[in-house]
Protein backbone atom coordinates (compact mmCIF):
# COMPACT_ATOMS: atom_id res chain seq x y z
CA UNK A 1 0.00 0.00 0.00
CA UNK A 2 0.92 3.74 -0.29
CA UNK A 3 -0.49 6.79 0.46
CA UNK A 4 -1.73 8.98 -2.39
CA UNK A 5 -2.68 12.09 -1.17
CA UNK A 6 -4.23 14.23 1.21
CA UNK A 7 -7.78 15.99 0.53
CA UNK A 8 -9.26 19.13 2.21
CA UNK A 9 -12.39 20.45 1.63
CA UNK A 10 -12.04 24.14 1.37
CA UNK A 11 -14.80 26.93 1.54
CA UNK A 12 -13.38 29.61 -1.22
CA UNK A 13 -11.60 27.60 -3.92
CA UNK A 14 -9.80 30.39 -5.83
CA UNK A 15 -8.44 31.20 -2.57
CA UNK A 16 -7.33 27.84 -1.40
CA UNK A 17 -6.12 28.00 -5.17
CA UNK A 18 -3.94 31.15 -4.61
CA UNK A 19 -2.43 29.87 -1.19
CA UNK A 20 -1.43 26.43 -2.72
CA UNK A 21 -0.04 27.82 -5.44
CA UNK A 22 1.94 30.28 -3.68
CA UNK A 23 3.38 27.24 -1.37
CA UNK A 24 4.62 25.87 -4.45
CA UNK A 25 1.77 23.47 -5.52
CA UNK A 26 0.60 23.39 -9.28
CA UNK A 27 -2.24 22.01 -10.77
CA UNK A 28 -2.85 18.40 -11.88
CA UNK A 29 -6.62 17.96 -13.14
CA UNK A 30 -9.88 18.42 -12.24
CA UNK A 31 -13.32 16.68 -11.26
CA UNK A 32 -16.63 18.41 -11.74
CA UNK A 33 -18.71 16.61 -9.58
CA UNK A 34 -21.55 18.28 -10.28
CA UNK A 35 -23.85 21.22 -8.15
CA UNK A 36 -20.93 23.76 -8.71
CA UNK A 37 -18.80 21.14 -6.49
CA UNK A 38 -15.10 20.28 -7.86
CA UNK A 39 -12.31 18.93 -7.08
CA UNK A 40 -9.17 20.27 -8.11
CA UNK A 41 -5.89 17.95 -7.53
CA UNK A 42 -2.12 19.80 -6.79
CA UNK A 43 1.44 18.22 -6.76
CA UNK A 44 4.58 19.61 -6.19
CA UNK A 45 6.76 20.41 -9.34
CA UNK A 46 8.93 17.63 -10.02
CA UNK A 47 6.93 15.05 -8.98
CA UNK A 48 4.83 12.87 -11.26
CA UNK A 49 1.92 11.98 -9.14
CA UNK A 50 -0.51 14.09 -6.81
CA UNK A 51 0.03 15.36 -3.44
CA UNK A 52 -2.97 16.97 -2.24
CA UNK A 53 -6.68 17.48 -3.71
CA UNK A 54 -8.88 20.34 -2.93
CA UNK A 55 -12.64 19.78 -2.38
CA UNK A 56 -15.05 22.53 -2.79
CA UNK A 57 -18.67 21.95 -2.06
CA UNK A 58 -20.29 25.31 -1.95
CA UNK A 59 -23.84 23.68 -0.83
CA UNK A 60 -22.53 22.10 2.30
CA UNK A 61 -21.35 25.70 3.70
CA UNK A 62 -18.41 26.92 4.85
CA UNK A 63 -15.25 24.58 6.42
CA UNK A 64 -15.09 24.18 10.31
CA UNK A 65 -11.47 22.35 11.21
CA UNK A 66 -12.11 21.96 14.45
CA UNK A 67 -10.29 19.53 16.37
CA UNK A 68 -10.55 17.02 13.79
CA UNK A 69 -7.15 17.57 12.11
CA UNK A 70 -4.12 18.24 13.16
CA UNK A 71 -1.68 19.09 10.68
CA UNK A 72 0.21 18.25 7.34
CA UNK A 73 3.78 18.15 7.06
CA UNK A 74 5.63 18.79 4.16
CA UNK A 75 9.64 18.50 3.25
CA UNK A 76 11.49 21.24 1.82
CA UNK A 77 14.97 21.82 0.84
CA UNK A 78 16.09 25.15 2.05
CA UNK A 79 13.62 26.05 4.83
CA UNK A 80 14.69 29.74 4.59
CA UNK A 81 14.65 30.58 1.57
CA UNK A 82 11.41 29.16 1.65
CA UNK A 83 10.55 31.11 4.61
CA UNK A 84 11.52 34.09 2.14
CA UNK A 85 9.48 33.34 -1.00
CA UNK A 86 6.17 32.42 1.67
CA UNK A 87 6.79 35.38 3.55
CA UNK A 88 7.30 37.67 -0.21
CA UNK A 89 3.74 35.89 -1.42
CA UNK A 90 2.26 37.28 1.66
CA UNK A 91 1.24 34.04 3.28
CA UNK A 92 2.31 34.29 6.47
CA UNK A 93 4.79 31.75 7.95
CA UNK A 94 5.58 31.36 11.74
CA UNK A 95 9.43 32.00 12.57
CA UNK A 96 11.86 29.37 12.24
CA UNK A 97 11.87 26.40 15.00
CA UNK A 98 14.66 23.78 16.52
CA UNK A 99 12.31 21.44 17.39
CA UNK A 100 15.16 18.58 18.09
CA UNK A 101 17.62 21.11 19.23
CA UNK A 102 20.43 22.78 17.31
CA UNK A 103 21.46 19.57 15.00
CA UNK A 104 17.54 18.49 14.54
CA UNK A 105 15.20 19.08 11.60
CA UNK A 106 14.56 22.84 11.04
CA UNK A 107 10.56 23.54 10.99
CA UNK A 108 8.11 26.52 10.55
CA UNK A 109 4.33 26.60 10.32
CA UNK A 110 1.62 28.14 8.37
CA UNK A 111 -2.19 28.36 8.52
CA UNK A 112 -4.02 28.22 4.99
CA UNK A 113 -7.47 30.42 4.35
CA UNK A 114 -10.25 27.78 6.23
CA UNK A 115 -7.37 26.75 9.06
CA UNK A 116 -5.73 23.70 8.01
CA UNK A 117 -2.19 23.94 9.64
CA UNK A 118 1.17 23.08 7.74
CA UNK A 119 4.50 21.61 8.86
CA UNK A 120 7.40 22.80 6.78
CA UNK A 121 10.38 20.10 7.42
CA UNK A 122 13.59 20.93 6.60
CA UNK A 123 16.05 17.80 7.53
CA UNK A 124 19.53 17.96 8.61
CA UNK A 125 22.16 16.99 6.17
CA UNK A 126 22.36 13.59 5.65
CA UNK A 127 19.21 12.87 6.75
CA UNK A 128 16.89 10.52 4.35
CA UNK A 129 13.78 12.09 3.01
CA UNK A 130 10.73 11.86 5.53
CA UNK A 131 10.78 9.84 8.27
CA UNK A 132 11.69 6.49 8.31
CA UNK A 133 12.57 3.72 11.68
CA UNK A 134 15.92 5.18 12.41
CA UNK A 135 14.12 8.36 13.78
CA UNK A 136 12.71 6.28 16.30
CA UNK A 137 15.72 4.51 17.40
Amino acid sequence: MKTLFVSYRVTELNRSLGFYTALGHVELGRVEVGDGARLVVLRFPGEPSASLELVHRPGNGPVDVGSGFDHLAIQVEALATTLKTLTEAGLGPEPLQYPGGSHGPKTSWLTDPDGYRIELVQWPSGHPDGITAADFT
